[in-house]
């Protein structure tokens, strides 16, 4: 890996890797200079933060790292900002809320943050019991706390944004914050064929993770210079001059260890598009197709389970979490490789297919419309559970009973796992995401997020803690990528269609590895922990729910 700051020096991460071998870098002329900005996709001005070039594969990208001891650069960030109201109590609201506490409050800074909630909430009691309350102005009515805030983090559902966003817009301040954590705002209001007030600042912050995760990590983090989860970060809209350092601010404020510049469009297509594909949708379709095809080969239950969702979740999360997916590849022996190679191989394609189909659907619209019709229809037909089927009752068993030592790691399982996970990157990569976006929205998010969640209490647990746009999707596409798995990659195995060897090729070659080697070295020592079917650790008000809902917007 190699990292070069805006002062010239070369960092290196402290994880040993291919990438962190390259540490030469020449002392830049200005000529140099003018170079690497104009190569650069997204730059951003701070005066506040140090900003880094860092290498990701053939790609140079601005970022910043963050760390608590990074808080006491907040109170520059935060000039002039006394009220941040953070709007919601959903899957992101109540980690921010306490993370952006915590971290004022450690910086030594006067600055209050409320929850914003409509008074009937059923998540006014679970704000209080976070200590967020009325007596000490950190609990207020919706428009209340927005035309008191300057700083206006919007966490309420996409579908209630979708409805409310004029009355939010219109109790703003002049020279206020919007910030939003997801760019689905932008697509509606375009789709509106509107835009945002001009005396005000937007700008987005988006953790690569749902919401337990971002305040569990941080928890963990609060003894190692903090770790989190890696946020992406926007200004769409800089009505004030310093619109970078207070959306920066408010990343390094929830806990990430680092931060990439994005934009709203592009955060929203690449987010939308990862829920459905390889952070929840496709994993929990084709470990639907996994499970079924090993009973049907004469697996017991039990070790149909542990073959598939265990070795997922299990052996080879943490492997690629740490080593990236080539380590998984190489740590088979001949045999084993040689059937990781055809699922691999004869899977990747068809995951291709559906991943193409579902980000032009999100790059269109449709999705994003989908979404706003169907929570439309939850006073009628709310969300479903989807972890009552025979197959993750076995789940439950077979965790009660778990030996993580003795956890398979599957390389037909592996195979097809890591194909659709390269399918989910190459479509962004097709489509000129930039490789900080790609391995944080397809890799990251997975492994370090969302995988132990499931790894701890099965799919629900996992897809449930997460927005209402991500468990629609989930649910809406989940079984395009369980049918397509069977009745494409499953039948050219079965039928003896030998391997690609061209699209193993293209695996083993792929720049994303190099890319993914940069994330890595800056990847906190921290795993995340969160409890299982029997205990409360990370479970709770303000973490982890266990209990899911869904209700329709209320203007």
């Amino acid at each position: 890996m190699q990292l070069l700051n805006n002062k010239t020096r070369v960092q290196t991460g402290s994880r040993p890797s291919a990438a962190a071998k390259a540490v030469r870098v020449a002392q830049p002329s200005r000529r140099n200079v003018v170079r690497v900005a104009a190569a650069v996709a997204h730059d951003f001005d701070t005066k506040v933060f140090h900003k880094e070039l860092a290498k990701f594969a053939d790609s140079e990208e601005y970022i910043v790292r963050g760390g608590r001891d990074k808080f006491p650069l907040l109170k520059d960030a935060f000039k002039g900002i006394k009220k941040i109201g953070v709007i919601g109590w959903g899957s992101q609201a109540p980690a921010q809320a306490q993370n952006l506490r915590d971290s004022i409050a450690e910086a030594g800074l006067d600055i209050k943050v409320a929850i914003g909630l409509r008074p009937d909430s059923p998540s006014w009691a679970e704000a209080e019991a976070c200590n967020f309350t009325k007596a000490q102005g950190t609990l207020g009515e919706v428009f209340d706390v927005i035309s008191e805030s300057d700083l206006v983090v919007l966490l309420i559902s996409d579908g209630a944004q979708a409805k409310l966003y004029p009355r939010v817009l219109a109790a703003m301040k002049p020279g206020a914050t919007l910030g939003l954590s997801h760019g689905f705002l932008l697509g509606v209001m375009r789709n509106d064929g509107v835009d945002f007030r001009k005396d005000i600042n937007v700008v987005l912050v988006a953790p690569k993770g749902m919401g337990p995760s971002v305040r569990r990590l941080y928890e963990q983090g609060k003894s190692v210079n903090g770790a989190g989860i890696n946020c992406s970060f926007a200004v769409h809209q800089d009505a004030t001059g310093n619109a970078a350092d207070v959306a920066i601010g408010w990343a390094i404020g929830v806990g990430a260890p680092f931060a990439f510049p994005t934009t709203l469009e592009s955060e929203y297509k690449s987010d939308i598009y990862g829920e459905r594909c390889v952070l929840l949708g496709a994993v929990h379709g084709i470990v639907e197709a996994l499970f079924r095809r090993y009973t049907r080969q004469g697996m017991s239950d039990e070790e149909a389970f542990k073959q598939s969702v265990e070795c997922i979740t299990g052996p080879v999360s943490r492997t690629i979490s740490t080593k990236g997916m080539l380590a998984v590849y190489e740590s088979f022996n001949a045999e084993d490789k040689k059937t990781f190679e055809q699922a691999y191989s004869l899977s990747f394609k068809p995951a291709m297919d559906i991943c193409m189909e579902i980000y032009e659907d999100v790059a269109s619209g449709n999705e994003i419309r989908s979404v706003v019709q169907s929570v439309s229809r939850f006073d009628r037909f709310p969300m479903g559970k989807i972890d009552q089927t025979y197959m993750w009752k076995v789940g439950q068993r077979v965790r009660a009973q778990r030996d993580e030592s003795k956890i398979p790691l599957n390389p037909f399982t592996a195979g097809v796992y890591v194909a659709v996970m390269m399918a989910t990157v190459e479509v962004l990569r097709e489509k000129g995401h930039p490789f900080s976006e790609i391995c944080n929205e397809s890799i990251i998010e997975a492994v370090d997020s969302l995988n132990p969640y499931m790894h701890a209490r099965g799919v629900a647990f996992m897809v449930d803690n997460c927005s209402y746009t991500a468990r629609l999707g989930s649910r809406k596409w989940a079984p395009r990528f369980d049918y397509i798995i069977e009745q494409q990659a499953f039948v050219a195995v079965d039928a003896g269609t030998p391997t690609d060897s061209e699209v193993m090729a293209e695996f083993l070659a792929h720049p994303v590895h190099r890319a993914l080697a940069t994330c890595s070295s800056m990847r906190p020592s921290v795993d995340i922990s969160v409890g299982g079917d029997s205990s409360n650790v990370g479970v709770g008000a303000g973490a982890a729910r266990t209990e899911f809902r869904s209700t329709a917007a209320k203007v």
